[in-house]
């Protein structure tokens, strides 16, 4: 049976040299949940999570090292108004 349509699916993105990029759910082919993108070199680069396709919440960056660089906070984007 197919999965269903409403059911977020997991996304990998990979380097060129195979290795992972990025990885979280997707909804379609919409970012949904928690997502981490990593560098060649296996650290994690970023993290945070998404609502339908949009950036929300705390949004964590990481040195080489692994250690939190920042911390950013993602505000809701307002809706563009006619006029």
């Amino acid at each position: 049976m197919p999965p269903r349509e409403d059911t977020p699916k997991e996304h990998v993105e990979l380097h060129r040299d195979g290795s992972i990029r990025a990885r979280g759910p997707i909804l379609g082919d919409v970012p949904t949940g928690y997502w981490e993108w990593f560098r060649l070199d296996g650290t994690r680069l970023r993290s945070g999570s998404f609502e339908a396709g949009e950036q929300v919440g705390e949004w964590t960056t990481y040195d080489r090292r692994g250690e939190v660089y920042k911390v950013t906070l993602m505000k809701p984007k307002k809706p563009r108004t006619m006029g």
